[in-house]
């Protein structure tokens, strides 16, 4: 597992392009899984700061639930269709990774997480395996798709459609 600022440190440019779509939308959809091992998708909203991910969950939220049986998660940024010209689109990214609970209640509501009725939120730091950018090429023939692992590193993979 990784922190984002590790990411940053081995590929900025990467790094900077995976960030910046994460960044041009506030919601993004979460995944977690479900007591019965089913997926389940949330609508969340993340910040990067001082060298990591971080998000919040309400406390009676379901995905605080899963997250509170099985960490495991992955984090896709917004969703936008193409233009005509595939070239000119921005691209989509992914994290994945595991939620780490955080008791920090200052980070928390500045992040507008605070407490709903008397009941605090909780707070996560996203610890992160794998990071993808998938973009159309220059001659829109195919997807490059660059996925980073704290394993591998950065590699390049295509896929045709």
């Amino acid at each position: 597992m990784a922190r984002w600022a590790e990411i940053e440190a081995a590929e900025p440019e990467f790094a900077a392009a995976v960030r910046a779509l994460f960044d041009a939308h506030r919601h993004k959809v979460l995944a977690t899984v479900r007591k019965d091992g089913s997926p389940r998708v949330s609508g969340i909203e993340l910040t990067f700061a001082d060298g990591d991910v971080w998000f919040g969950s309400m406390a009676a939220a379901r995905k605080l639930a899963d997250l509170s049986r099985d960490a495991r998660l992955a984090l896709h940024c917004a969703s936008v269709d193409p233009p005509e010209d595939a070239t000119a689109w921005e691209g989509d990214a992914k994290l994945a990774g595991v939620a780490v609970e955080v008791e920090d209640r200052e980070r928390l509501n500045s992040m507008g997480g605070g407490s709903e009725e008397g009941v605090p939120g909780h707070l996560f730091r996203v610890e992160i395996s794998e990071a993808v950018l998938t973009r159309v090429n220059e001659a829109a023939e195919h997807l490059d798709v660059l996925v980073w692992t704290p394993e591998r590193g950065l590699r390049r993979l295509q896929s045709s459609g």
